[in-house]
């Protein structure tokens, strides 16, 4: 006879479904995108970055505008969203996916087909 899950267990299996889930979305949708910018709290991936350096006498300051963007947050209702500003003082990696003129090579059926959803048509409302 196995035990009853307790409310924390059942807690933990839902946060390990959620980032499960986070993971393979990060997948699918990773090549979509030109920037992957790393933050101490955050990961986004986005199209569009303008990066400032604001010099400060105590510590370094980035402020981080970004379009077209994707947000690594299991808790958020939607991931992606048109525009995001970050102010930091800690360390930013940007790396580049690809070129100025490189177009991303997934299309949204074959987006939907990786995350394992269907796109719904005109036919289907």
């Amino acid at each position: 006879m196995t035990a009853p899950m307790s409310h924390l267990d059942e807690l933990d299996e839902f946060e390990a479904e959620l980032e499960l889930a986070l993971k393979k979305e990060y997948s699918a949708v990773f090549g979509l995108f030109r920037y992957c910018v790393l933050t101490q709290d955050a990961t986004y991936l986005c199209n569009k970055l303008d990066l400032q350096y604001v010099p400060q006498q105590s510590y370094p300051f980035f402020q981080l505008k970004m379009e077209d963007v994707w947000v690594w947050d299991k808790n958020r209702p939607t991931r992606i969203i048109p525009r995001a500003e970050v102010y930091t003082s800690s360390d930013v990696t940007v790396e580049e996916l690809r070129g100025d003129g490189d177009e991303p090579t997934l299309t949204p059926e074959a987006l939907a087909e990786r995350i394992g959803e269907s796109l719904a048509s005109d036919d289907d409302l």
